[in-house]
């Protein structure tokens, strides 16, 4: 019987993981575009209208608001984790490393408090994310793709959580490829997510390393081009009071263009961070990367299939999680 024990642990581990899959696959089957259209009808229109004057006002927020969403789907799933606040016993996600610098959260709580007045108590946090998203991006000239409606929101967040499942700044190939993985996406699919850097801001902090303190004998990363290095500099000198200044991650067009220039930016050895380079690291990522750079109506179409995708992530349904009345904290 011992001699069976293995054998019996394999095959409840796939059953467990199997049920797991068919869990998510009923959870998102019941996603649907016209969830709201009994329930909170226009509601969809008055995410848009907030999320439309606030880009309108900021042009910085349609990247801020994509970045939300993302950083909300890789930890524990489309769910509005990310816009709980912390509480005295617990440190939510919003207050992780890599989530400090996040933007947008004021526009979500808008779009929310726009739709308690009209319908209480029936629109989730979570798909205001997801179609904020979706909204700002339109808004610049991006791709606009479908989003099903019909999530619920979470109950818990948690710091940790963020921390292990969010891609780096300073990645390689082999761990990025594993995060993107666990979430269910390809290699192909990793370069065309990646392409959302096309838009944005970080900070000086984050790229002086490659700049002042790289082990070369310049001190800069020899890899990156020497005229973008010297433009860098300017950006950002090497000190502590500019450490916290932004700088734009594709300089292009104003910085808040969406278009495949990011990809030009990785293959002339100008992009920000090492996790773009990293993109270049196979032949297939490599050929990706130059058949985007050549097609905006494909990185368009790709773009949209993949946030499609992602958005279907863990997404709770039925009477999993709440409707949360205001996204910050739970009811």
């Amino acid at each position: 019987m011992a001699s069976r024990t293995p054998y019996l642990v394999v095959v409840v581990v796939q059953l467990l993981f199997g049920l797991a899959i068919l869990s998510a696959s009923i959870a998102d089957a019941q996603l649907s575009e016209s969830f709201y259209a009994k329930t909170c009808p226009g509601g969809v229109q008055a995410v848009a209208n907030v999320v439309n004057a606030a880009v309108r006002s900021d042009r910085r927020s349609a990247a801020g608001l994509l970045r939300l969403h993302f950083h909300d789907c890789f930890v524990r799933g489309c769910d509005a984790s990310v816009l709980l606040s912390s509480t005295p016993g617990n440190t939510a996600e919003k207050d992780a490393p890599p989530n400090f610098s996040l933007k947008g959260f004021g526009i979500i709580d808008q779009a929310k408090a726009a739709l308690e007045k009209t319908c209480p108590g029936v629109f989730s946090c979570s798909d205001i994310l997801a179609l904020a998203a979706r909204d700002a991006i339109s808004f610049i000239g991006g791709p606009r793709w479908r989003v099903p409606l019909g999530r619920r929101d979470a109950l818990v967040s948690h710091a940790f959580e963020a921390n292990s499942n969010l891609p780096g700044e300073n990645f390689v190939h082999r761990t990025l490829l594993k995060v993107f993985a666990r979430k269910g996406f390809t290699e192909s699919e990793m370069v065309v997510l990646s392409g959302a850097h096309t838009i944005g801001l970080t900070h000086c902090s984050k790229v002086t390393p490659r700049l002042y303190t790289y082990p070369s004998q310049t001190g800069s990363d020899p890899y990156l081009s020497s005229s973008f290095v010297a433009a860098m500099k300017k950006q950002c000198p090497n000190t502590r009071s500019t450490a916290n200044r932004f700088v734009l991650l594709d300089s292009s067009k104003g910085g808040q263009t969406f278009d495949v220039n990011y990809y030009s930016n990785i293959l002339s050895h100008r992009a920000v961070f090492k996790s773009d380079d990293a993109l270049l690291f196979t032949q297939t990522g490599r050929d990706k990367v130059k058949a985007l750079s050549k097609s905006q109506s494909e990185f368009f179409s790709e773009f949209g299939a993949a946030m499609e995708k992602m958005g279907r992530l863990g997404v709770l349904t039925g009477t999993r999680g709440q409707i949360r009345n205001r996204c910050s904290r739970t009811n």
